[in-house]
């Protein structure tokens, strides 16, 4: 064989060792290669953009009337007419204290009026009598029969017979009064439920005295009556934002018991003072009240609660996640044509902790990145995009 001929298959083998050491590199070069960071993108769209305002503090679930009842004399009780729980009407007897002494004054008063009445038909039949009497005697005297003595002492007769159909009249008003005044004591001993609701504590017992509590000087009341049909939240705004709240305004309602529920609600009072605790924020308590009574959800009162008011909105505007915003109302827009990010400054509108309205420096349509203080990310950095879920 000639050296020409060998040279030939050294070539080949040659070759074949070359682009093998080719192959390697350019699969450790791909492999090896430094990775483009990716991005989570969101796309401008027009949409609803709040203004929204939250409590500082947590607020709670209040009854819009809640009763704390003693009765309005002091006593002893002797009937428990309710237990805890129980749900009474209004005017219904919660309790009795003793009032066996006004009972019986009470049937003294009825009896002394009967005995009254008696006599006071007994009192108006003789005046009327008297009053016929003196009648005839002027008749007679006319015919000369009497004298004008005897005339005189018949119509005095009357007049003092009428008198006392007067005065027995009068005591039938006197008892009548004794006896509403003793219906009055029996009243006080008497503890009414003055609406509709639920009992939801009681500190007396039998056997022990209920009292009334002086002026100035609280005790504990004997009954606890929450009227569970109407509910409200109290919740504490920040005086910087209470400027902002209106009566009426559109409000949502969450409660940590009620995990991914929300209630609509109106703002129905907005306190006309600030509240100034010490070591605490100066706050405004405002009251939102449930759109529609939640009954199906069991709310109890004292749940804790939070609250999102409305004070303004704005509908079908553009609107950007209020994360993409950097320092200086700045955002990164993504350029699919060199896949590279570029800062541009907008205007802002209303905002609120998930959406900011855009006035100017964005059109529909666009991509900006969700959230641009990951490490690395910034103007002119060349990405890979990562479309994320539309954010409603």
């Amino acid at each position: 064989m000639s050296p020409s001929s060998r040279s030939i298959p050294s070539l080949v083998k040659y070759a074949l060792y070359l682009l093998f050491a080719l192959l390697l590199g350019a699969g450790l070069w791909y492999f090896t290669r430094p990775q483009l960071p990716q991005v989570e993108l969101v796309k401008v769209e027009l949409g609803l953009v709040e203004a929204t305002v939250s409590n500082t503090r947590a607020g709670s679930v209040k009854a819009c009337r809640r009763a704390k009842l003693a009765p309005p004399a002091g006593g002893q009780i002797s009937k428990m007419l309710v237990h805890k729980g129980q749900r009474v009407e209004v005017h219904q007897i919660l309790l009795e204290l003793w009032n066996k002494d006004l009972q019986a004054q009470s049937v003294l008063a009825h009896s002394q009026l009967g005995t009254v009445q008696t006599q006071s038909k007994q009192a108006c039949v003789q005046a009327e009598l008297a009053d016929q009497e003196a009648e005839r005697s002027r008749e007679l005297q006319k015919s000369g029969f009497i004298s004008d003595q005897a005339l005189d002492r018949s119509v005095t007769a009357a007049k003092v017979a009428r008198d006392g159909c007067v005065a027995a009249r009068s005591q039938i008003v006197q008892s009548e009064s004794r006896i509403a005044a003793a219906q009055a004591g029996l009243e006080r001993m008497v503890l009414r439920a003055p609406f509709a609701g639920v009992v939801a504590d009681i500190s007396g017992e039998l056997g022990e005295f209920a009292t009334p509590s002086p002026p100035g000087i609280p005790t504990p009341p004997a009954i606890d009556l929450i009227d569970d049909s109407c509910l409200y939240v109290s919740a504490p705004i920040d005086e910087v934002d209470a400027a902002n709240i209106k009566a009426g305004q559109e409000a949502r309602i969450t409660m940590d018991a009620l995990k991914g529920r929300s209630f609509a609600g109106k703002v129905k009072r907005v306190a006309p003072y600030v509240l100034e605790l010490e070591k605490q924020a100066r706050t405004v308590e405002v009251e939102v009240g449930f759109a529609a009574s939640p009954a199906a959800e069991n709310l109890l009162v004292g749940y804790s609660a939070d609250v999102e008011i409305v004070h303004a909105s704005h509908a079908n505007v553009l609107r950007v996640p209020t994360q993409s915003i950097l320092e200086g109302k700045r955002v990164l827009v993504y350029r699919p044509s060199d896949s590279v990010l570029e800062e541009r400054v907008v205007t802002l509108g209303l905002s609120n902790w998930e959406q900011s309205e855009v006035s100017s420096g964005l059109k529909a349509g666009e991509q900006i990145v969700l959230a641009p203080d990951q490490v690395g990310i910034k103007a002119g950095v060349k990405v890979t995009p990562q479309v994320g879920p539309v954010k409603k």
